[in-house]
């Protein structure tokens, strides 16, 4: 067995439950790790640099949020290709998605650092940034966006990894970068003062170094996703497929973000107690996001690689596993968080109003986390078929379009914190009846076809 072999797994043939807790565990502690290095530069800027930059760094992180989840969004739609291409034995297909997808990664990640850099400034002005903060929050994103070509080549590697079943090495990069991460932190910003410059330096750093190590990965593999630097390209058949699926992925990641940032205005009508509990029960949300979210990517690359070789059938089975898998994470986990919500709020506050604050938003958000991630899989599933555009309409709808009628129609007759996010699990409910309704007729049009269409 070759060493990349070793790495690789079976998606289409043998048992399916095992095989998704292989890959999706790797990909759960990746976003689990990915959460606590970004702590990490909170910490360290908060206790050494003072409160000014704690919030200068606080203030970018749902614009960068925006900015980075529409192109993570389209490395799924390399993700859905590459498995598709792997699992039919299309090596020469293979090898050209793979190059148009990293030079797609390339030229995004230039693209967004000129952007980044130049519309830093105008869309903090926009955001209402304070003016003592916003001389550091401008200087924290103009390096962190220098920094966006290795995050996207680490983003579109680590997809072409996983579409071949490979989510174990893609960790290990993760924890060599985060630890280096955490190093330069404490080097930059205690030992030379460098504050926030110190945190967004340490960023860049560790995400070369991801980049560095997921491309010397996939230039070493004796594999059909061997990436020759001289052969990069980009294809506008592999292109238009890719962005089939990856920007209504994308769109959909952006516009949920700005759902919840619509909420945050909300909360802040509470005053301070009110976003501090917010701000820390939103952080525990982050922990349930990415062990949903693991099994959601399983879900979408095994049903992507069954698909292309016209396993219908198995889909079936995969998707059935996956609601179990994703069921079992965010009950243990959801009622974890909740039963255990005081001593786990704690470690953020020692205030009890920001503490109750905390547990009367996790009352409603964290036993029936469950339901976000049903909600998730179907589209998961969808994507994974190559139907990307409608059930990212239907999550808007769902999710946007019920928030919105929650805060300004039955908000304001019902002014109670408790109330506002009853409104997360009613969006996932009526979400997961039109997604569901969606995949019934995807199903029966794809169960109908003698062959995929490639």
């Amino acid at each position: 067995m070759s060493n990349s072999k070793k790495y690789e797994i079976d998606m289409c043939n043998g048992t399916i439950m095992d095989k998704l807790i292989t890959f999706a565990v790797p990909l759960m502690l990746s976003g689990i790790l990915q959460l606590m290095f970004n702590a990490v530069d909170i910490i360290v800027v908060g206790r050494f640099s003072g409160s000014q930059a704690l919030a200068a760094v606080g203030s970018t992180t749902a614009l960068i949020s925006v900015f980075t989840n529409l192109f993570i969004g389209v490395s799924l739609g390399a993700n859905v290709l590459a498995a598709r291409f792997y699992a039919a034995g299309k090596h020469k297909e293979m090898s050209e998605t793979v190059h148009t997808a990293i030079t797609l990664a390339l030229v995004s990640g230039i693209v967004m650092a000129v952007i980044g850099f130049i519309m830093t400034r105008p869309a903090l002005e926009l955001m209402g940034t304070p003016d003592d903060v916003i001389g550091q929050s401008v200087l924290y994103m103009r390096i962190y966006f220098l920094g966006m070509p290795f995050f996207m080549l680490y983003n579109y590697g680590a997809a072409i990894l996983r579409a071949v079943g490979d989510t174990k090495r893609p960790l290990i990069f993760l924890i060599i970068s985060g630890l280096t991460n955490a190093v330069l932190n404490m080097i930059l910003v205690i030992c030379f003062h460098l504050d926030v410059a110190g945190v967004a330096i340490a960023t860049v750093v560790s995400q070369m170094i991801s980049c560095i190590l997921v491309l010397r990965c996939l230039c070493h593999t004796d594999g059909s996703y061997q990436l020759k630097l001289s052969k990069l390209t980009m294809k506008g058949f592999y292109l238009k497929q890719i962005f089939q699926v990856g920007i209504p992925a994308g769109i959909q990641s952006t516009v949920i973000n700005l759902s919840n940032a619509l909420l945050q205005s909300s909360v802040n009508s509470f005053g301070s107690i009110a976003m501090a509990g917010y701000t820390a029960a939103n952080n525990i949300f982050g922990f349930l996001y990415v062990s949903v979210n693991s099994v959601t990517q399983s879900c979408m690359s095994f049903t992507s690689q069954n698909y292309g070789v016209g396993k219908y059938k198995r889909m079936d089975k995969v998707l059935v596993d996956c609601m179990i898998l994703s069921a079992g994470f965010s009950l243990v986990l959801g009622c974890g968080a909740y039963f255990f919500g005081p001593q786990i709020l704690k470690i953020y506050t020692d205030d009890p109003q920001v503490i109750q604050c905390g547990m009367e938003i996790m009352a409603y958000t964290t036993i029936p986390y469950f339901l976000c991630g049903m909600m998730d899989l179907f589209p998961g599933a969808l994507r994974g078929m190559g139907h990307s555009a409608v059930p990212m309409i239907l999550s808007v709808i769902g999710t946007v379009g019920m928030r919105i009628l929650w805060v300004f129609g039955l908000f304001p007759s019902h002014r109670s914190l408790r109330f506002l996010f009853i409104s997360y699990p009613a969006s996932w409910t009526v979400t997961i009846l039109l997604q569901v309704v969606c995949f019934y007729f995807v199903r029966r049009k794809v169960h109908r076809m003698k062959q995929p269409a490639l």
